[in-house]
């Protein structure tokens, strides 16, 4: 009778565990079938790599950054200041999904591998930014004490043609400051979704409070916050509303828990000042003007590009090279110093073809290729630049610069006068109609009026200047 019981136990026990094992074979089933069913399942699955990569990204860096403050602060007798200053770990941040997105464009100032040290030629311009910008955002505690006004600028705009080292004074202002870096793209600003760049920028200002000191670098700010315009898209206008609405935030604001004012700055770069929003340059009340080098800042740059580099010092003037140079930008110089390198490259390659002993594997000596010589540069003696016109036109570019800063509010006058004079002629063609044709351009005063001709001027001058 046992014997009968267990049998028929063992009969059932296949059945028992097929009834519960399927619902977990549903569950699986129908999950991984959804998943494939899901457009946006490939996304998440990025979105979640992201985050992931994001918060092991910002741990190095505060780990790194806790690790300096602590051996800063460790001399220093107030307890309640240096814990105040020192940097939060990772799992107090609470990043929501959007600052984890911003979270991919922070930068650590060790990845930085530009310094002060490597720009020739801007030193009163390094001078100020380290007074104005760089010790109110590292010494804190040499401000706080004394009065609230003495804190860092709430924005800086470095503005001047291009080639003349903005992006790089950028990058050296965070590698020597030693903030964090957020180095915001307008892509990452960009969403498909009404109303998640608003969240978007919303997340960067709150993760610059969370990782303060922190700079927010916008490069070519001008595309992002542009001057508002009556044909732009609804979304464009309610980004840079928002954009400013948490910048102007940040000059009233405090740190969490204290009275110290919050070690935020927003750094933009641009060659185009006057297409910026006039909301956006008051909000950046630091301007500096970064234009085309003089003759004693060609030859810094010159002294530090070549650093390095075998000069042939009997054949080499750099004197001459300064002058010939006249009008180029910082970036000019390096690529005729990069071209000029390859000179004696290239004659040494030509050399060993001609005697049939060029190997690709074979080590090359230092001895073997000659020095840097003067004809090495623009074209190898082939044609020299004009001395007069590079520094007319020089001269003309750096004024541009210095004039930028007004341009948006003169344009603004002519389209008023504009204005005048279309509703002037509008008006007396309505009454000569009556009295005949003739009679419109009979006197002056029915003319329309001219454009003023320092505004020609100033446009054939520089064409970027938009009307």
């Amino acid at each position: 009778m046992s014997s009968n019981k267990k049998s028929s136990l063992t009969g059932y026990l296949p059945d028992i565990l097929m009834a519960a094992a399927a619902p977990l074979i549903a569950y699986f089933v129908i999950r991984n079938l959804l998943t494939r069913l899901d457009p946006e399942a490939q996304q998440k699955e990025e979105a979640r790599a992201k985050a992931t990569a994001a918060t092991r990204k910002l741990d190095a860096i505060l780990t790194s950054k806790r690790r300096k403050s602590y051996s800063e602060y460790d001399s220093e007798d107030d307890d309640e200041t240096d814990s105040r200053h020192r940097r939060p770990r990772i799992q107090d941040l609470n990043l929501n999904t959007y600052e984890q997105t911003i979270a991919m464009e922070v930068v650590a100032p060790e990845e930085i591998p530009v310094s002060f040290e490597d720009i020739g030629g801007l030193d009163s311009i390094i001078e100020e930014l380290k007074e104005s910008v760089i010790y109110p955002l590292t010494m804190p505690h040499l401000y706080a004490h004394s009065s609230s006004l003495l804190s860092a600028p709430s924005g800086v705009l470095l503005y001047g043609p291009p080639g003349c080292g903005k992006t790089m004074l950028a990058k050296a202002l965070a590698h020597e400051s030693g903030a964090c870096f957020i180095n915001l793209h307008i892509s990452t600003l960009t969403e498909k979704w009404y109303g998640d760049s608003n969240k978007l920028v919303n997340a960067v200002f709150s993760l610059a409070r969370k990782l303060q000191p922190s700079i927010v670098f916008i490069d070519e700010i001008d595309a992002v916050l542009g001057q508002r315009r009556s044909g732009e898209h609804e979304a464009s206008g309610m980004v840079k509303a928002e954009f400013m609405t948490h910048w102007d935030g940040l000059a009233s604001s405090t740190s969490s828990g204290t009275s110290d004012p919050q070690r935020i700055c927003i750094l933009g770069a641009t060659n185009r000042i006057q297409d910026i929003d006039e909301a956006i340059l008051r909000r950046m009340p630091k301007k500096f003007p970064v234009a085309l080098p003089s003759a004693a800042q060609r030859h810094n740059i010159f002294s530090l590009i070549l650093r390095g580099t075998k000069i042939d010092t009997a054949n080499f003037d750099l004197d001459y090279l300064v002058r010939v140079s006249a009008g180029m930008s910082g970036s000019d110089i390096k690529e005729a110093c990069r071209d000029a390198a390859m000179g004696p490259v290239r004659e040494y390659i030509r050399r060993k073809k001609a005697d049939g002993t060029l190997r690709s594997s074979k080590a090359v000596k230092a001895a073997d290729v000659r020095g840097l010589r003067t004809e090495d540069f623009f074209g190898r003696g082939k044609g020299l630049r004009d001395l007069d016109t590079l520094d007319q036109t020089r001269e003309e570019m750096n004024a541009n610069v210095r004039s930028r800063v007004h341009t948006t509010e003169e344009e603004s006058e002519e389209e008023d006068d504009e204005d005048d004079a279309t509703t002037e002629v509008t008006t007396t063609t309505e009454e000569a109609s009556e009295r005949g044709s003739e009679a419109v351009f009979r006197d002056d005063k029915y003319r329309p009026r001219p454009t003023p001709p320092a505004a020609e001027n100033r446009h054939e001058r520089d064409p970027v200047v938009s009307r």
